[in-house]
């Protein structure tokens, strides 16, 4: 079916030429969908479902939405995965001849928002793109809401490994991927395909979009991965009609500058979002973040999830942070001065995409004028990083006085709505103010004098926009009307009538409005140019208040817990923590229990035994956690701390089944624990909770041991959370084993958990006390109690449990040999890939359910 009415042909021949988006076209002071569109957007936007009449096709469907409201509702559709392209009117409909001429202005995509009320203001809004060249990856990143342009690249067996890790850490709201390539397992964001650039049109766009001769600047002249992904995200930018003005530079980045973090570390430690809800409460982010702006709170979340890995610039930042917290005077003035800043990144980033608003720019002149307060502050500390970014915010005075001068004080939320520029900074624009002040005072009066006039008590001056300015008089006193009134319009209740002198009036009054508006709107026009010419010095002094937010943070936490400075050791390869604490918890607890870690020689792997709920999986999360703070230049919730600095931190604490992907519980655990083993080194921190409680006992035990000596074999520094107190017998094998039992006091029945971490190992798991602390019926602990008695009395010693490694014939317990037993002599495990033994033991697993219980 086609359209029939101009507008709806207009309408349809538009969205056409834009497959794959909902369009939502400018019609008057509302943005229309139409057919198809209208249906979708009505029932994602939650919006009234109408009708429009087409010609002989009858109604077709129709959903809108005023344009003073229409950012809510495209960030509906977007959050829910939909491209809106926003169609603008191009003319005056005033000056149109026929149909107002018009055209895609934007399209909206989750990875090209630049609005706040579709952005969280502390947290980055990605647009990333993958390069593929030969067998390198690159990765570029774009945050179209600040401008930070970045770009990496990956290469050798690890690179898909390494670029899923990345993304991981940038979780970007879209990812563009070439067309045909095969999808990242476990990229949840929106994913588009886009076609791939040659690499030479590539490199000439970046060079044009830079307008530099050569790329050598940006270190990525040898990465062409990198630039494939970076010319993706101009290309995709360019199409989609967002501005990148502000996008000036590219980084290029290489991850060995940062700790490697694997997803599921990055889960089980709680970064920036818990296990439970997913939000950040309870997350070590939620603790950290006294940042008192928008670009502070993103700058730390950066700095959480991407720990360095050299110690000059994590000293740098220690300095800083311990020269704030030495200065509590100057730290409160610095942050009270930091309050008066809006979020100037997105605010310049706006203006120089033409998309500010008069409010955007109000907020940038007081975020100007209050810059030296920040800078005062900043020169008493006076040395190290924190002299670095005093020296790396520009003079913007100048710029500051300009929009201090246009601006008035409270502007309204749109040019359109006038009242934007201050009186006395034109004098054209005064002059035709004063017109329409005069011309209204006029009206006012006329209205005044026709009543004595005429006697007619109800007459009255309006003004619609078909007729413009008339007298209305009531039809009961149309008998009074003089004979210079010119009828215009007859209503129900009245009739309408001009005067010449009204006309001419009009005229006046008309004329100098449209005038004064028409220059109010080039005149914040060429304010908004005007913040667009700076725009490089504002984001680089605006990144340099970011990183100054952070570190009073990090300084502000740092007094308030009473954190202390940990020592960075570059040769020695160890963490000692005396009376270390968890973050999160400690922040939400009275009273909680600190307890010492000392990891290295010659101790490098620490069983640690204990009952449920006595405090292993926090331990094991404080001391991750305590690791990553210092090497992200932070202060630590501790007496004293000394670390080496850990090349990767795993953590492997609690258990999920990945039910779309068809595996269970103890298939991801193994497929993670996988992981570990074959990327740990020696200068990793490995922790582990529980590991093998995915299947039998047999199983699981055996797991767990031969994991412990593996890591030990490796030298990682691994804390080994475990309720297999067989475990125990490794430590008079393995030299550089040690065992640590978390304590209780037994009081009769009752155990109270002290949370004291202890040297020495414990050979009861306490389960049945923790049943009967749950509610467990007396008779279901009584015969619980009978069992346990009788397996325990067929258990060997933990000698005979734990034969040493060497031992040939390996008999974890004294019982008939398993059917599993039988299926592993006559197995070649020489033939196996790693996937595959991992796959056969998870069949294993759930083959021989019943016969290992």
């Amino acid at each position: 079916m086609k359209a029939q009415t101009p507008m709806l042909q207009q309408y349809f021949s538009i969205r056409e030429q834009h497959p794959g988006v909902l369009l939502a076209m400018r019609v008057g002071d509302f943005y229309e969908f139409y057919g198809e569109d209208a249906e979708t957007a009505a029932a994602a936007a939650e919006l009234t479902l109408t009708g429009r009449e087409d010609g002989s096709n009858g109604r077709i469907s129709m959903a809108g939405v005023p344009f003073h409201a229409v950012e809510k509702f495209l960030a509906r559709l977007v959050g829910k995965g939909y491209r809106v392209a926003l169609c603008d009117q191009l003319e005056d409909p005033k000056k149109a001849k026929g149909l107002v001429r018009r055209g895609i202005t934007r399209v909206l995509t989750p990875g090209t928002l630049m609005e706040d009320s579709m952005l969280s203001a502390t947290q980055n809004n990605f647009l990333a793109a993958v390069g593929v060249h030969e067998r390198r990856l690159g990765l570029a990143t774009l945050d179209p809401s600040t401008g930070e342009f970045q770009a990496t690249e990956f290469n050798g067996e690890a690179a898909a490994e390494r670029l899923a890790q990345e993304l991981a850490r940038l979780r970007p709201a879209e990812l563009l991927v070439p067309e045909g390539w095969e999808p990242l397992p476990g990229f949840e964001g929106a994913r588009t395909e886009v076609p791939s650039p040659r690499l030479e049109r590539a490199e000439e766009a970046l060079r044009l979009h830079f307008q530099v001769s050569s790329l050598r600047g940006f270190g990525c002249e040898d990465r062409p991965a990198a630039i494939l992904g970076a010319a993706s995200i101009l290309a995709y930018a360019q199409r989609n009609h967002l501005p990148l003005e502000h996008a000036r530079s590219m980084g290029t980045y290489s991850v060995e500058q940062f700790m490697a973090l694997d997803p599921s570390t990055r889960r089980s430690l709680e970064l920036s979002a818990n296990l439970s809800d997913g939000s950040r409460r309870y997350t070590l982010l939620d603790v950290l973040d006294l940042t008192v702006t928008p670009m502070g709170a993103r700058r730390l979340r950066r700095w959480i999830e991407q720990p360095l890995l050299t110690p000059g610039p994590i000293r740098e930042r220690q300095e800083a942070v311990a020269r704030l917290t030495e200065h509590a005077m100057i730290r409160g003035d610095l942050r009270e001065a930091l309050k008066g800043l809006s979020d100037l990144e997105r605010l310049v980033s706006r203006a120089a995409a033409n998309l500010a608003g008069p409010r955007d720019l109000a907020a940038l002149r007081e975020s100007l004028r209050a810059q030296p307060a920040i800078e005062e502050p900043l020169r008493k500390l006076g040395e190290g990083r924190l002299r670095t970014l005093l020296d790396a915010m520009g003079d913007h005075t100048q710029l500051g006085e300009t929009l201090a001068r246009a601006l008035v004080d409270e502007p309204p939320h749109t040019a359109r709505e006038g009242g934007v520029i201050r009186a006395g900074h034109d004098e054209e624009l005064d002059r035709l103010r004063d017109l329409q002040k005069n011309g209204k005072a006029y009206l006012a009066g006329l209205e005044r004098d026709e009543r004595e006039r005429t006697g007619i008590g109800t007459l009255k001056v309006g003004f619609n926009s078909v007729f413009g300015y008339f007298l209305e008089v009531s039809k009961r006193e149309i008998a009074r009307v003089p004979e210079d009134y010119i009828r215009k319009q007859t209503t129900a209740n009245a009739e309408r009538y001009i005067t010449a002198a009204l006309k001419e009036h009009e005229s006046m009054i008309l004329g100098a409005e449209e005038k004064a508006q028409a220059i109010e709107a080039a005149l914040f026009q060429r304010l908004r140019e005007e913040v667009a010419s700076h725009a490089s010095p504002l984001l680089e002094t605006a990144r340099a208040v970011a990183e100054v937010d952070t570190l009073a943070s990090l300084a502000e936490v740092a007094v308030r817990r009473r954190y202390v400075r940990p020592e960075i050791l570059e040769e020695a390869d160890m963490l000692e923590v005396e009376g270390g604490r968890h973050p999160v918890v400690e922040a939400s607890t009275v009273h909680f229990v600190p307890n010492d870690t000392a990891l290295g020689d010659p101790t490098r792997v620490m069983v640690i035994t204990g009952p449920n709920m006595s405090g292993k999986s926090t331990y094991l999360r404080q001391n991750a956690l305590i690791a990553l703070l210092a090497q992200i230049g932070s202060f630590v919730p501790a007496d004293r701390c000394r670390l080496g600095l850990c090349d990767r931190i795993f953590a492997r604490i609690g258990a999920k089944d990945e039910l779309a992907l068809g595996q269970s519980t103890f298939m991801v655990e193994m497929l993670e624990s996988a992981h570990i083993l074959n990327h740990a080194t020696e200068r990793s921190l490995v922790v582990l909770d529980e590991v093998g409680r995915g299947t039998s006992t047999y199983d699981g035990l055996a797991i767990a041991w031969a994991m412990t000596e593996h890591l030990a074999e490796i030298g990682a520094k691994t804390l080994f959370a475990t309720h297999y107190h067989q475990l125990n017998a490794l430590a008079d094998q393995i030299s550089s084993v040690g065992n640590f039992r978390v304590s209780v006091e037994e009081i009769g029945e009752q155990i109270v958990w002290t949370h004291r971490v202890l040297p020495g190992g414990t050979d009861r798991s306490y389960g049945i006390h923790v049943a009967r602390m749950a509610g467990v019926p007396a008779p279901v602990l009584d015969r619980a109690g009978e069992i346990l008695a009788e397996l325990e009395g067929k258990e060997a010693s933990p000698q005979a449990v734990a034969p040493p490694k060497q031992q040939v014939q390996m008999s974890l317990f004294e019982a008939e040999e398993p059917a599993v037993v039988k299926e592993l002599k006559g197995l070649d495990v020489n033939r196996l890939t790693p996937m595959e033994a991992l796959s056969l033991l998870d069949s294993w697993k759930r083959k021989h359910a019943k016969e290992i219980g």
